[in-house]
């Protein structure tokens, strides 16, 4: 069995990461749309990408779900400013829900009454920190791109090239090492590509409300093309007996975006977006040394004196 490698991220791959993605494109390439059984092409040409409906999961048509808004001080989004002139806020959990250990509940509890005391809680992304499985479905303003070759997929979000690698057809190392994106394998099952991944350090969360997890951590994602190729549905399944009471479900949908399609301006996503086109731009985030306005975000660590 190959051995994993935790890869670190880097802010100086644009040139390279583009050239993969006109590379990689080509490996798989069944129709379109992805509802004929064939393997499913996210990555036609390095001009596509996918971005995220929105910022939470989207529930389960039944059964225990992601954890959503407290229906007491509903979020106002960024959508919402540009729509009536509102000010955004910052989500508030909804801590009736069923799957969160007392624990997690607390923890939540922590950051909702800092929001409603007026404060911010941004998450660790603004400051530049890596974000994690599956927090990584939720970032819905810039894109992700997609690598798919016979032994490996990896996907790259653009906005600070963070990257999750899918290696293909392996079982999982007797014991993996946490990561920050933890180990992931795949398979694919007809137009749907199957990934488990497993061995997440605990210093990620699950969603935008901060909800924290153990390392036992274990999230099954499918992937699969709808609306004929139009958008990228993910069903998510979510266990972690250390954290959660029971195993839940979740849902993500992202839509297409490529240079010259009429998809780019449909009104799919409540984000709107100016990387709506083209293939990944370079992009840094590495610059931002601090927790973004006194955040619970631990800052990025620093040298108090030079090397050498």
């Amino acid at each position: 069995m190959s051995k994993f490698r935790s890869i670190p991220k880097s802010h100086r791959v644009g040139a390279v990461l583009i050239g993969l993605l006109c590379a990689g494109a080509t490996a798989l390439r069944p129709a379109d749309g992805a509802e004929t059984g064939l393997r499913p092409d996210f990555a036609p040409n390095n001009s596509v990408g996918w971005i995220a409906f929105g910022g939470q999961f989207i529930p389960p048509p039944s059964g225990a779900g992601p954890i959503a808004d407290d229906p007491a001080h509903p979020r106002v989004t960024n959508e919402d400013f540009r729509l009536r002139g509102k000010q955004p806020t910052f989500p508030v959990a909804d801590l009736t829900n069923p799957i969160l250990q007392p624990w997690v509940r607390e923890e939540l509890k922590k950051r909702n009454d800092r929001i409603l005391a007026g404060k911010p809680a941004y998450t660790r992304p603004a400051s530049c920190w890596p974000i994690g499985v599956p927090g990584f479905a939720l970032y819905p303003v810039y894109p992700v791109y997609f690598i798919q070759t016979p032994k490996e997929v990896v996907m790259i979000w653009s906005e600070d090239h963070q990257v999750r690698h899918v290696y293909l057809d392996q079982q999982h190392s007797a014991r993996p090492k946490p990561s920050w994106f933890g180990e992931s394998v795949g398979h694919y099952e007809g137009d749907t590509l199957v990934v488990d991944t497993v061995g997440m350090n605990d210093k990620t969360f699950v969603d935008n409300y901060l909800t924290p997890h153990t390392g036992a951590l274990h999230v099954v994602e499918r992937f699969h093309m709808i609306d004929g190729g139009r958008t990228l549905e993910v069903n998510l399944h979510v266990e972690d007996p250390g954290a959660f009471t029971m195993p839940w479900n979740a849902i993500q949908r992202y839509r297409r975006v490529e240079p010259g399609k009429a998809e780019n301006t449909a009104p799919l996503s409540p984000i709107s977006s100016a990387s709506d086109a083209g293939p990944m731009l370079e992009a840094s985030c590495a610059e931002n040394p601090i927790a973004l306005f006194g955040s619970d975000a631990p800052p990025i660590p620093q040298a108090a004196k030079p090397d050498f």
